[in-house]
C-alpha cells in the first residue's frame, strides 16, 4: 500500500530589509523542491508568500559548510540572493544547525560565500568578485553603440516605442553570480520600473534573463535604488542589486566606497575595493510554520 501520509515542511518566514524569503531545513528534514513547489510556496495569495524559497542544504564540498540554493516565485532556480545570504546564516545560527561564524555557503556555479553574524544584529557577506564582460551575464551586445565612462563601459540600449520613455538607456553590465544590469537615473520614484524593468528582463539580449537596477546618486557615499528581479520582479530590496549599482557606481567614478542603500525596505552598506564586494544588512526572522506541500500544491493547480 502507498503511504498516504501527508509531507509536512517546517519552515520560517524571514525578510533581509524587507526581501522576503521562505527558508527551508534541508539538513534535518527531506525536501525535494520542485518549480512546482517553490511557485505555490511564494504566492502571495494562495501559498505563503515571498520574493524567494532559500533551501539549507548539506555541503557537496569540503570548503563549505552548508549548500545555499535559491529559487524564484516563479519557480525558477537562481545563483545568488545577498539578502537572503544574510538571512541564510541567521537561520543557520537560529536554528542550531551550526554556531560556526564566520559561514561558508556553496552557491549554484561553484562560488563561496563567507557569512558573518555580528553582535549589533547585522550580517554581512562577502560576495567575492564581479565580472563586467558582456558574456559573463550573458549579454547579447551586438550592433549596440557603446562609450567609456573612467573603468566602466556602458551599452546603449535601444527601448521599445511607448509613451515617456527615452529612445534608449545606457547601461552597465555586472555579474555577481547572477546577471545585473545598472542604469543612472534621476529620481528613483518618478523612475518607470515598471515598464523598464519587464522590458529588459526578458529581453533576448539576455540568455538566461537579468536583473535590472535604477540607481539615484545622491553624493559619492549615498544612492536611492530600486531593482527590478529577474524571476520576482520589483522586491522591495536586491543585495545583489545593490552590490551591481555600487560596483558600476564606482567604476564610472560616481561613487567612493562604502556606500549607503536606500532601497525601499531598508539600508544596506555596501564596500567595494575595486574587486570584492562586502554587503551589510539586517536579517530577520518573522514566524515558524508548517506547511502540507503536495495540498498546497495541488490546490494552486486546481485555482489557476
Amino acid at each position: 500500500m502507498g503511504d498516504n501520509r501527508p509531507m509536512i515542511w517546517n519552515f520560517t518566514k524571514m525578510h533581509g530589509a524587507g526581501n522576503d524569503f521562505v527558508v527551508l531545513d534541508g539538513v534535518r528534514q527531506t525536501i525535494e523542491m520542485t518549480p512546482e513547489r517553490a511557485r505555490a510556496l511564494g504566492d502571495r495569495h494562495f501559498g505563503i508568500g515571498a520574493d524567494q524559497i532559500l533551501l539549507v542544504e548539506r555541503a557537496t564540498r569540503p570548503d563549505a559548510d552548508f549548500r545555499y540554493r535559491i529559487f524564484n516565485n516563479d519557480g525558477s532556480e537562481v545563483e545568488h540572493c545577498g539578502n537572503g545570504a544574510r538571512c541564510f546564516v541567521r537561520f543557520v545560527h537560529e536554528q542550531g544547525l551550526s554556531a560556526k561564524n564566520p559561514l561558508r555557503a556553496e552557491i549554484m556555479g561553484g562560488a563561496i560565500l563567507v557569512l558573518d553574524e555580528s553582535d549589533d544584529q547585522q550580517v554581512t557577506v562577502d560576495m567575492g568578485t564581479t565580472r563586467y564582460t558582456p558574456d559573463a551575464l550573458p549579454f547579447d551586445v551586438s550592433g549596440l553603440a557603446t562609450r567609456q565612462q573612467a573603468r566602466d563601459t556602458l551599452y546603449e540600449f535601444p527601448l521599445d516605442p511607448a509613451p515617456g520613455l527615452p529612445r534608449s538607456v545606457e547601461l552597465s553590465a555586472v555579474a555577481i553570480s547572477n546577471p545585473h544590469v545598472v542604469q543612472v537615473v534621476e529620481d528613483t520614484e518618478t523612475a518607470p520600473v515598471a515598464v523598464i524593468g519587464p522590458m529588459l528582463e526578458s529581453h533576448p539580449r539576455f540568455a538566461r534573463r537579468v536583473n535590472v537596477g535604477f540607481m539615484q546618486i545622491i553624493d559619492p557615499h549615498n544612492i536611492r535604488l530600486r531593482v527590478y528581479e529577474r524571476g520576482a520582479g520589483e522586491t522591495l530590496a536586491c543585495g545583489t542589486g545593490a552590490c551591481a549599482a555600487v560596483a558600476a557606481g564606482v567604476r564610472r567614478g560616481l561613487l567612493d566606497s562604502p556606500v549607503r542603500v536606500q532601497t525601499h525596505g531598508g539600508v544596506l552598506t555596501i564596500a567595494y575595493d575595486g574587486q570584492n564586494l562586502r554587503l551589510t544588512g539586517p536579517a530577520t526572522s518573522v514566524f515558524n510554520g508548517q506547511v502540507d506541500i503536495d495540498a498546497l500544491t495541488f490546490s494552486m493547480a486546481l485555482s489557476r
